[in-house]
């Protein structure tokens, strides 16, 4: 071939290879709830890219709108003075809080089974936005411990009654057909090892005092006995048969939601405890269990249910030397956060036990009866997301994992039909998947928030719509989160005295995220 023919050629190959990522723009679609969902496909879909950040003097900023804007990049200048803004947003760099551990979200058996009905390109694409660094870069994944309400069948890894030293234990097809390829897939896909979280949902029901894994019931027996040792000896084995696999749990929390299990008729999978009970279950079994396994780097994460709990629940248990040494964490669920202030409950339990994490570890929209199941293009549900995170964050949090991972149209599967929206919904029909406004809630924290980042003050020279947090990231650069629920555009300035000024906008029902390095 003569060297035109050759580059022609070349031009026409490159053009039939198709795009692992696609363009970065968004394809809109509107179903009518306030706002667009972004459509993917295994060629096409709209990603932030890989970020870095600027030099000293300029900024960038991503902006997502109810108007359908999609982390939409812009970048300026720093000013040596003040825009005359009525409305400034000083960094008080001296003020240090929490370091952040990092956001994610959970890999149920639903969310395994509605990727994997994607075609493999798909399935691949789903994965990178949001494990890749092209992605939102989650680094959080929690790991359901045998089924829940989202899954299509009750089973735990131990169902054959009277087996105490579980010789029976053996993982489910959901887990080794489905979560496990697709942690490995994603784990294969981060930059960073993942941080898998596990929570149980029931013990077999041969250990409790209910004989079933729904409803009310606890384990039979008191802690220190033959059955709350089983257990115990359940996570143990939970984390061996894992490793088996390369997945390396950084955390395990005592049970998702303990006072759902000490409620009549509950309804889906559960285990009751008290803090008391709680308390004294890691004291004389899982704690010493987990110290004698091959797993003593595990942090033990308690409570793993509503802040009203606070300061309660974390009085009892981390008030007692015995079990308190045990564990690293205390774990909140969002869905009643209304009820109690952030400030009396995640606040006054931070400053009586400072040396222990708070961390969200479940949160979904779409889970009340009367707003219930999936909102394609809910903007009000982005900026509930928005609006949870950022208060947690102001009062310690050190991180927030969503839901499932994935939901099909109806927002389930799940076996109780407790169906819930979920960032991600797929639709297998037309293989394609729609990013929900939710998802860019997220990805204003999960894509800039790296681990490691510290909150430091933010100041407001007058009342404002406006919420904010703002941290100071590894690198030494500065990530400022604004949020506007109002319907008017706020006009601000941004202060940092060691970086210099921000003229900034925030336009009605808005995330904006601005990220600055110092001099």
């Amino acid at each position: 071939m003569t060297p035109p023919a050759v580059l022609l050629f070349l031009m026409v190959a490159i053009a039939a290879i198709p795009s692992s990522r696609g363009s970065n723009e968004c394809v809109p679609r509107n179903f009518g709830h306030g706002s667009v969902v972004c459509e993917c496909n295994s060629t096409h879909c709209d990603s932030p890219g890989v970020i870095t950040p600027p030099p000293p003097g300029q900024y960038v900023s991503f902006l997502t709108s109810q108007a359908g804007k999609r982390l939409e990049k812009g970048q300026g200048q720093m000013q040596n003075s003040s825009t005359g803004a009525v409305l400034r947003l000083t960094i008080v760099g001296y003020q240090k809080y929490q370091k952040i551990k990092g956001f994610g979200g959970a890999m149920t058996d639903a969310a395994a089974m509605n990727i994997l009905t994607l075609t493999p390109g798909t399935q691949d694409q789903l994965l990178r936005q949001y494990f890749s660094v092209e992605g939102i870069e989650y680094s959080v994944v929690r790991v359901p411990m045998a089924s829940c309400d989202f899954s299509t069948r009750l089973y735990t890894y131990a169902d054959t009654p009277g087996d105490l030293q579980l010789d029976n234990f053996t993982l489910a097809p959901e887990d080794k057909n489905m979560k496990i390829p697709l942690l490995q897939r994603a784990q294969a896909l981060s930059s960073r090892p993942l941080r898998l979280l596990g929570s149980a949902w029931s013990a077999p029901a041969w250990l409790k005092t209910n004989g079933a894994l729904i409803g009310k019931g606890t384990l039979k027996g008191k802690p220190g006995g033959k059955e709350h040792k089983t257990w115990a000896k359940y996570y143990v084995r939970f984390l061996d048969e894992y490793k088996k696999y390369n997945l390396t749990f950084w955390a395990m929390t005592t049970g998702n939601e303990p006072t759902a299990g000490m409620m009549t008729n509950y309804s889906f999978q559960a285990l009751g405890f008290t803090p008391e009970r709680q308390r004294d279950w890691v004291t004389l079994d899982l704690g010493p269990a987990l110290n004698q396994s091959q797993h003593q780097h595990i942090e033990l994460i308690i409570l793993d249910d509503q802040r009203l709990l606070l300061p309660h629940w974390a009085k009892v248990v981390l008030s007692d030397v015995h079990a308190a040494r045990y564990i690293h964490g205390i774990g909140v669920h969002w869905y009643m956060d209304q009820i109690v202030p952030a400030q009396f409950s995640l606040s006054t339990t931070h400053h009586l036990f400072p040396e222990y994490y708070l961390f969200g570890t479940e949160a979904c929209s779409g889970w009340t009866p009367l707003d219930r199941g999936v909102k394609l293009g809910s903007w009000d549900r982005a900026e509930d997301y928005a609006h949870d995170i950022i208060e947690d964050l102001n009062h310690f949090v050190t991180g927030w994992t969503d839901w499932n991972l994935a939901l099909d149209l109806g927002g389930g599967p799940n076996w109780v039909k407790n169906f819930v929206d979920s960032p991600i919904i797929v639709d297998r029909t037309r293989d394609v998947f729609y990013k929900q406004p939710t998802f860019y809630s997220m990805a204003h924290f999960s894509k800039f928030l790296w681990e490691g980042s510290q909150r430091v003050g933010v100041s407001f020279s007058l009342d404002s719509d406006l919420e904010s947090t703002a941290f100071i990231r590894p690198d030494g650069s500065t990530a400022l989160t604004v949020l506007n629920r109002s319907d008017k555009d706020v006009h601000f300035e941004v202060w940092d005295p060691a970086a210099g000024y921000i003229p900034s906008i925030s336009p009605a029902h808005s995330i904006l995220t601005l990220i600055w390095a110092a001099h």
